[in-house]
């Protein structure tokens, strides 16, 4: 029933995003670890939508907080390559950015539901 919904570009965000944190379709596979959540065992239900997003979040953050870290102690004349501090801010980047895409999704979704007759 979603389905139809997603759209081939959002499709395609969101699965560059799972490859970003190293999701996959939980309904393809037998175990599945997310950072911050258990695994899934075969047979077991599927993780619900909350518990995905506050895994993406938290993955999210703590991407963002080892990209500030290695950004500080770099300026404060740590030896810290600089190519290490570029990549870990490129790809918290990354993750906002898809993270912003995906509310935008949301909200997008919710105004969408909400001008639906009853």
């Amino acid at each position: 029933m979603i389905e139809p919904l997603v759209s081939v570009a959002t499709r395609a965000a969101l699965e560059k995003l799972a490859d970003t944190y190293g999701y996959a379709n939980v309904a393809q596979t037998p175990s599945v670890q997310m950072d911050g959540m258990p695994a899934v065992e075969e047979g077991a239900q599927a993780p619900s939508f909350s518990q995905v997003l506050s895994g993406l979040t938290n993955g999210m953050a703590g991407k963002i907080g080892h990209a500030e870290e290695l950004s500080m102690r770099r300026m404060a004349g740590e030896e810290v390559p600089i190519r290490e501090v570029v990549s870990a801010v490129m790809d918290a980047e990354q993750s906002l950015s898809a993270a912003i895409a995906i509310r935008d999704k949301i909200v997008q979704a919710y105004l969408e539901i909400s001008r639906m007759q009853i």
